[in-house]
């Protein structure tokens, strides 16, 4: 490393990562700062994308973008487990080196944890990963009659909508192979309503859509365990041939070591994404940030981009001598599918006073287009 440039180290290669180095290095030239991305896997992919791959429309190497071209924009990329960051030190170790850094964003992530659920992983399938979506599709190829349960197993999770998106694209998925009038859709979930950080309006119209396709929501189950074709909640039991569950999430376990969590939970910050550390920074789902009493910033790529693009900011403030008061806008939006060739979209505005403002578009042609364009756009952007 070239003596007394500062060297920006990401871990992470997703939204927060990829947006955060993007924008330093689009402002600042390899003299002025060095870079480096670190991720276990040498891929990105926009999360939404799982559920076309698990509805047969989208193949997995048709949906990522390859981490190793961060090199031709003057990144360095390593393919690497990070195993331990040393915050007092100001160095990260990996498993073959070890790296230090004058500032550092942390975008690891959530990592799913559906062994905290007994029973999930011998007899439920795993909606959030990559590596099952073939074998759930196929499984609903097979299905000719039964009951599919889509289940979120805890709170917070990954792109709040993305459950209710699945339960739609299944339902259309059956709808096409004329197996949909014999087999039962249902979600269940632990909150009270169907997506409580978008509050009661939303989670109603969520509720219609869903109900209008015949897909039964079941509130408030909140499930201890999972059994062969069972599932067990605290005050009841449902039964299931299929399960598709969203597991539990937790911070990576490095990040846990690090002190940084709270309540071994994940990361809190504020809109400036600072940690207690000096130069240290945390966006996206490995972070908790709350607004108002009760609500926190949904996990969802949207927000982790517009997070690590104000970091990004005040690290080149920074570098440049300058004031460092960017913060993070708080305004997105998610798609959700209807499974009927449209799309209508989640808006949100996290800080608006006095409250967040969230309202869902109707569903379009127009907006499904949108939503296949946010994709290419992301991918042809960051790589």
């Amino acid at each position: 490393m070239a003596e007394n440039i500062p060297h920006v180290l990401i871990l992470g290669g997703g939204f927060g990562g990829l947006s955060a180095a993007n924008e330093i290095r689009s402002a600042l030239t390899s003299s002025k700062v060095e870079i480096t991305v670190i991720d276990k896997k040498d891929w990105f992919m926009v999360g939404f994308a799982k559920l076309w791959i698990m509805n047969g429309t989208r193949t997995f190497e048709n949906s990522i973008g390859s981490l190793q071209k961060l090199k031709e924009k003057g990144i360095n990329f390593l393919k690497e487990e990070i195993l331990q960051i040393d915050l007092q030190g100001k160095k990260v170790k990996t498993s073959s080196q070890t790296i230090s850094y004058d500032f550092l964003i942390i975008a690891m992530g959530a990592v799913l944890a559906p062994e905290k659920i007994p029973g999930l992983v011998e007899n439920g399938m795993n909606l959030y990963d990559h590596n099952q979506l073939t074998d759930i599709h196929n499984k609903l190829l097979k299905i000719k009659s039964g009951v599919i349960a889509l289940a979120i197993t805890s709170m917070p999770y990954k792109c709040p909508p993305a459950p209710f998106e699945a339960s739609l694209l299944v339902s259309s998925l059956l709808r096409n192979l004329g197996t949909r009038d014999s087999v039962q859709v249902h979600v269940y979930s632990p909150a009270p309503i169907t997506l409580p950080a978008a509050g009661p309006q939303v989670s109603q119209q969520i509720l219609d859509l869903i109900n209008s396709e015949n897909i039964i929501f079941h509130d408030s189950c909140k499930i201890k365990s999972v059994e062969k074709n069972k599932l067990v909640f605290e005050n009841s039991q449902a039964n299931f041939d299929l399960l598709l569950a969203v597991p539990p999430h937790t911070a990576p376990k490095t990040v846990h070591e690090s002190g940084l969590t709270k309540d071994g939970n994940f990361i809190p910050i504020s809109r400036d994404c600072k940690t207690a550390f000096d130069n240290v920074y945390a966006v996206g789902d490995v972070t908790n940030l709350t607004v108002g009493e009760k609500m926190a910033v949904p996990k969802a790529g949207i927000f982790a981009e517009g997070e690590g693009l104000a970091v990004a900011q005040n690290i080149i403030a920074k570098i440049q001598d300058k004031e460092d008061s960017a913060l993070f806008e708080g305004q997105g939006g998610c798609y959700i599918e209807s499974g009927r060739e449209t799309a209508s979209i989640i808006e949100v505005d996290m800080f608006s006073k006095p409250q967040p403002i969230t309202k869902l578009t109707e569903s379009t042609r127009e907006h499904l287009s949108e939503k296949k364009q946010f994709e290419k756009d992301r991918i042809s952007k960051w790589l």
